[in-house]
C-alpha cells in the first residue's frame, strides 16, 4: 500500500475509533437537549481524529533535535484537550451535581488510541477501542455487580489472583532435597487448583443455585482435577453444606475425568486407547447418571437453596494449603513406591502412580507403546489399573474428609461407574 494511502487508512481508523466510543457516549445522553452534552458522537469522532493527526505530525517531525519537536506535537494537543475537557466537565458537575470523571478519561483514551492507530499497531488500537466501548457500556452491570460483591468474595478473588500470578512464578520449579524431593511450584499449583475449584463452585452456586451450580462446577473442575473437586466438596460437606449437590458435583467431575483420560489416550496412542474407550465411556455414563441422581433429592435441593444466601468464604487459605500438602505427600510416596517396584511390572507401577496422577501414567504408557517397548494391550491394562487406583483413592479422600454422609454416597456412585468400566473392559475380548 502506498505511504499516503496507508496514512489515510490509519487516520480513518482513528476517526472510526472516536465515532465508536462516541456512539456509546451520545446514546447514554440521548435524551439531553442539544448543547447540554459535554461530548457526544461528533466530539469523540473529532477527538480520535485529532489524536491521529497529532501522531501523524509528530511522525513527520521525528528526527529533530533529540525528538523534542515530535514529542511536543503529540503532547501539547493532548494537554490542551485535557484542559478544555476538565473545564467543561467542571461546569457540568456544578450544574448537575455530578462527580463522574469517566467522560474526561474516555476522551483521553480516544485521543491516545487515535494516536496509536497512526503510530503503532492498527489492530491493537481497534481492539482496545472495542474493549473501551464495551467497558463504558457496562456501567449498570458493573455497578450492580460491585453492589452485590461481599468483602470475603473480593478478598478471595484477590488472594487467588495473587497465588496464581504473583506467588506461583516466583517458586522454584524443581525438586529440592531439603524438602524431601518435593517440587515447591507443583505443590503450590495444587493449592491454586484446589482454591480455583472451590471458588468456581462458589460462583456457580451464586449464579445458578446450589443444585445446578455444584453440578456444573464439578463438571468444569473435572477437566483439571477430579481429585481436587472431590477433596474440596468433601471439605464443604464436613463444614455443614447439604451433601446431595456436593456429591453430584464430585461425581460429575469424575465422569468428566473419565472422558478426559479417553481423549488423552486417543491423542497419545490410538492403539493403546482402543481397548480402553468402551470401559471409559461406560464409566463416564454411569457416573454422570449417578451425579444427576445424587442432586435430584427434593428435600436436599430445597435445603441447599435455603442456605444459598448464607454461603461462607469461597475458600479458606489454610484449608487449601493443608489439602495441597496432603495430595503432594501422597504423590511423593507413590513416586517413591513406584520407583522401588520398577521391576515388578507396568501394572504395579501404574497402580502406585495412579494414587496421584492418571495423566502421567497415560502419557508414559503411550510413549512405551510408541517405542514398541510394551504391547498396546498391556499399556491399556496399566492405564485401566491407574484409573481404578485413582478412583479408590478419591473414595478414601471422600470418606476421610467428608464423613459417611458425603463419602458413602460418593462411594456408591463412583463404584458403580468403576464396575461398569470393569465390565466393559472384561467383556470386550469376548465381543471380538
Amino acid at each position: 500500500m502506498p505511504a499516503d494511502h496507508e496514512l489515510l487508512y490509519r487516520l480513518a481508523l482513528a476517526l472510526g475509533i472516536g465515532l465508536l466510543v462516541g456512539v456509546e457516549r451520545h446514546w447514554r445522553e440521548r435524551e439531553a437537549e442539544a448543547g447540554r452534552r459535554t461530548a457526544g458522537l461528533r466530539t469523540f469522532g473529532l477527538i480520535g481524529l485529532l489524536g491521529g493527526l497529532a501522531a501523524a505530525l509528530a511522525q513527520a517531525a521525528r528526527g529533530g533535535a533529540e525528538g523534542v519537536p515530535a514529542a511536543l506535537l503529540l503532547g501539547l494537543p493532548f494537554l490542551g484537550l485535557s484542559a478544555a475537557l476538565i473545564v467543561f466537565k467542571l461546569r457540568e458537575a456544578i450544574a448537575e451535581q455530578s462527580f463522574s470523571v469517566t467522560g474526561v478519561v474516555a476522551a483521553q483514551a480516544v485521543f491516545a488510541l487515535g494516536a496509536l492507530a497512526v503510530l503503532g499497531d492498527a489492530g491493537t488500537a481497534a481492539a482496545a477501542a472495542v474493549a473501551t466501548t464495551a467497558l463504558l457500556a457496562s456501567r449498570e452491570v458493573l455497578h450492580a455487580f460491585v453492589r452485590r460483591l461481599s468483602w470475603p468474595e473480593l478478598r478471595s478473588a484477590l488472594l487467588l489472583l495473587t497465588m496464581t500470578l504473583v506467588a506461583l512464578p516466583l517458586l522454584p520449579d524443581r525438586r529440592i532435597a531439603a524438602l524431601w524431593g518435593l517440587n515447591p511450584a507443583r505443590v503450590w499449583l495444587l493449592a491454586v487448583i484446589l482454591a480455583a475449584v472451590s471458588f468456581l463452585g462458589y460462583v456457580a452456586v451464586r449464579l445458578l443455585g446450589a443444585a445446578a451450580g455444584r453440578l456444573l462446577a464439578g463438571a468444569a473442575a473435572g477437566l483439571v482435577s477430579s481429585t481436587a473437586a472431590t477433596v474440596t466438596n468433601a471439605r464443604l460437606a464436613r463444614g455443614g453444606e447439604p451433601a446431595g449437590p456436593l456429591v453430584a458435583g464430585a461425581l460429575a467431575a469424575g465422569a468428566v475425568a473419565y472422558a478426559r483420560t479417553a481423549a488423552l489416550a486417543l491423542l497419545a496412542s490410538p492403539a493403546m486407547a482402543r481397548p480402553l474407550l468402551p470401559a471409559l465411556a461406560a464409566g463416564a455414563l454411569v457416573q454422570a447418571a449417578a451425579a444427576l441422581l445424587a442432586g435430584w433429592r427434593r428435600e436436599e435441593r430445597a435445603a441447599a437453596e435455603t442456605g444459598r444466601g448464607g454461603l461462607g468464604n469461597p475458600f479458606e487459605f489454610g484449608a487449601v494449603l493443608r489439602l495441597a500438602a496432603l495430595l503432594a505427600g501422597v504423590g511423593l510416596l507413590s513416586e517413591y513406591a513406584a520407583a522401588r517396584f520398577g521391576g515388578v511390572g507396568a501394572a504395579a507401577v501404574a497402580a502406585l502412580s495412579g494414587l496421584a496422577d492418571v495423566d502421567a501414567v497415560t502419557l508414559s504408557m503411550a510413549a512405551l507403546t510408541a517405542a514398541e517397548a510394551l504391547p498396546a494391550s498391556l499399556a491399556a491394562l496399566a492405564v485401566a489399573v491407574a484409573v481404578a487406583t485413582n478412583t479408590v483413592a478419591k473414595i478414601a479422600y471422600a470418606l476421610a474428609l467428608g464423613g459417611a454422609g458425603f463419602g458413602g454416597r460418593f462411594a456408591l456412585g463412583t463404584l458403580a461407574g468403576l464396575a461398569a468400566g470393569a465390565a466393559a473392559l472384561w467383556l470386550r475380548p469376548a465381543g471380538g
